[in-house]
């Protein structure tokens, strides 16, 4: 097996290529969810565009099965593959940023993290996630959820061009002038339709924001969910706040008497000017008295990386998601018994925020297909140990099973496991059938199939 799938000669790499044979090979291979235990048959970490065509060609003539490695950080681990190769981007960490033009040039082997220390410099923000660990490409692909959704649209909305590798070998670029077939694909679509070796992101002069979680007793969950229900759909687009429950971690910044209870908050992030926060602010402090409020100016790395020495890679994770429009008191009900059972420390439930500047976007200008959702919700069974995988893989798909009903139809395909084709087309709903389209015309072999895939016709 081994002589079929190794190069008959070497092959022209300037990074690493790794085989099973060697000692950093298991490290190699690993990716952010514990959970995920894949042996590819090579790991090449390309340094550069030269060996990421040289992989992707050698994929395609060998017929391999190929695996696409940004940060690795998709929760179903689309990152790596069996017997086959992972084309491993984590090399590939250039950040080119043009203060004139507020613009940023991103590798596809980028963190978060990594992208708002080199933009914070210069006073700019590109719109992302929320974990500081999370690799940028995979998130752009799926559209980019994070603390500026209502501000400044999803990450794809600020996506310029992408440079990328195609199925046969070609270097193209997608934007709004070249490939515009590929550009609308790309945002929202996932890694169906090459490799995407760097990005040309929009910035936003945003350096510093007022941001931070408002807790409250389990026991004012319902009170505090009904008015969020409301509250949000009218907020500032300034104002971004995504709601949990979760368990409070034994340790700082958190007071003793809260440690290990579980509870509810609400993640605030304000970013528009920092002496109008308290006036905007105010009516949200009015509305219960919390346990805590952690609320405060801070640069943006800081918030973005709030979360990361929590959630450190490797933990195992079990993801489940659905867009929702409403939240009744009918499904705020099934919440709160699911809430009083979180199963583990870090299991938690969030409901992201779609609205404000995302949702002014329309449905069909990009692959991202829920513009008119009101949130993306995803339920997270999360340990370290993986004797607890069952426990919280079923907890996690019995809350999402009782809610489903009250559900928007798809999910957000990074929220989303291996759940399936019809998951994946409920996701895209009427525009999946132009994604097969672009699909057919790039990839017509489906060799970018390690991912939410959407097959060619």
């Amino acid at each position: 097996m081994d002589a079929l799938l190794m190069p008959q000669r070497p092959l022209p790499l300037h990074g690493q290529l790794i085989t099973p044979q060697d000692p950093g090979y298991d490290t190699a291979r690993k990716v952010y969810n514990g959970m995920i235990d894949k042996h590819p048959a090579l790991i090449a970490q390309c340094a550069d565009v030269d060996d990421v065509v040289a992989m992707v060609n050698y994929a395609r003539e060998n017929k391999m099965l190929l695996a696409i490695k940004g940060g690795g950080h998709n929760g179903a681990g689309s990152g790596v593959c069996d017997a086959g190769l992972v084309i491993d981007l984590s090399g590939m960490k250039q950040i080119t940023v043009d203060a004139d033009k507020q613009t940023v040039l991103v590798e596809g082997g980028c963190l978060l993290r990594e992208l708002d220390a080199e933009t914070h410099q210069y006073g700019l923000t590109v719109p992302t996630g929320v974990n500081g660990t999370t690799g940028v490409a995979g998130l752009t692909l799926g559209g980019g959820l994070g603390y500026l959704t209502r501000h400044c649209g999803l990450t794809i909305d600020n996506l310029l061009e992408a440079n990328m590798v195609l199925a046969d070998g070609r270097v193209v670029k997608a934007s709004a002038t070249e490939h515009e077939d590929l550009f609308w694909a790309i945002r929202g679509g996932g890694g169906n339709f090459g490799v995407v070796t760097s990005f040309l992101f929009r910035a936003h002069p945003i350096r510093t924001v007022v941001a931070g979680p408002i807790i409250y007793e389990l026991d004012d969950a319902k009170e505090i969910m009904q008015w969020y229900r409301e509250y949000i759909k009218t907020a500032p687009d300034e104002i971004n706040g995504w709601f949990a429950f979760l368990t409070v971690p034994p340790g700082p910044p958190f007071p003793e008497h809260l440690h290990l209870k579980k509870m509810c908050a609400i993640l605030w992030c304000y970013s528009g000017p920092t002496n109008e926060a308290d006036k905007l602010l105010a009516p949200i402090r009015a509305v219960k008295t919390p346990a805590l409020d952690l609320v405060g100016e801070m640069p943006v790395p800081v918030l973005q990386g709030m979360f990361d020495a929590l959630y450190p890679p490797g933990l195992h994770t079990y993801w489940k998601a659905d867009y929702v429009n409403e939240l009744s008191d009918e499904a705020i009900d099934i919440h709160l018994r699911h809430a009083a059972q979180l199963p583990t420390m870090l299991s938690t439930m969030h409901l992201y925020p779609v609205n404000g500047a995302a949702a002014r976007v329309d449905n069909h200008a990009t692959a991202w297909n829920y513009r008119d959702a009101t949130w993306s919700m995803v339920i997270v069974g999360i340990d370290p140990d993986a004797a607890n995988d069952a426990l919280i893989t079923n907890w996690a798909r019995n809350y999402w099973q009782e809610l489903h009903p009250f559900g928007a139809g798809g999910a957000y395909v990074n929220f989303m496991m291996d759940e399936g084709e019809d998951r994946v087309k409920a996701t895209y709903g009427d525009n999946y059938d132009r994604l097969v389209a672009v699909k057919t015309k790039y990839d017509p072999e489906n060799l970018f199939r390690v991912n939410q895939n959407i097959k060619p016709a």
